[in-house]
């Protein structure tokens, strides 16, 4: 059975969690205290961080490359393209994600308002960019679920959490929020202090 070393309210680990589940299959969920690790984390993770997957004699950590190999390993339903074009694409999109989003989140969670502000400014102003996409289509790659929505789902989760308040022009993203929160499984991924973020 695989095993997922998954931070409670780590948007990383709440990515794998929420591919596992899209997956229905039999895995463990082990919650990490992120103040205070447990000891084989370390051994696992030269790191020490959150998401780890552990399959047998496999350990994979970064939480793309967990899913990428969930989702090769348990190819239904597809969450990457089968086409190779797309797929790169979709991999460009992920990269893209991390730069232009997620790296700016632990500045956002900062004790410095000065550096919080502006990171919360920055994910505003590059989630803003994308909104143009949903008056064309459902989803990133279209009209289909994929891995590029749950990367982007822990983030809309949290805006509120973090203080980010999109233009009134951000409506569709918002509606596409919504289309993800409300898929049948999404709200078992998540741990009772992420279902805490959203009154």
């Amino acid at each position: 059975m695989m095993k997922l070393y998954s931070g409670t309210v780590d948007p990383f680990s709440h990515r794998c969690r929420i591919v596992l589940f899209e997956k229905g299959m039999d895995f463990e969920v082990i919650d990490v205290d992120l103040a205070n690790k447990p000891e084989d984390l370390a051994v696992l993770n030269p790191y020490n961080a959150v998401p780890v997957l552990v399959e047998r004699d496999l350990v994979l950590s970064e939480a793309n490359i967990i899913n990428e190999y969930i989702d090769e390993r348990f190819p239904h339903p597809q969450l990457m393209p089968a086409d190779p074009v797309m797929r790169a694409r979709a991999r460009l999109f992920l990269y893209n994600f991390e730069k232009d989003l997620f790296a700016h989140i632990k500045d956002v969670e900062s004790d410095n308002q000065e550096i919080a502000d502006k990171a919360r400014k920055t994910i505003r102003d590059n989630l803003t960019q994308i909104v143009p996409i949903f008056s064309k289509q459902s989803y990133l790659l279209g009209d289909d679920y994929s891995m590029l929505d749950v990367a982007v789902t822990p983030l809309l989760w949290r805006l509120g959490h973090y203080g980010i308040e999109l233009p009134n022009q951000a409506a569709p993203l918002l509606k596409y929020a919504e289309r993800l929160f409300s898929r049948p499984l999404y709200a078992e991924a998540m741990t009772p202090s992420e279902k805490a973020m959203r009154k």
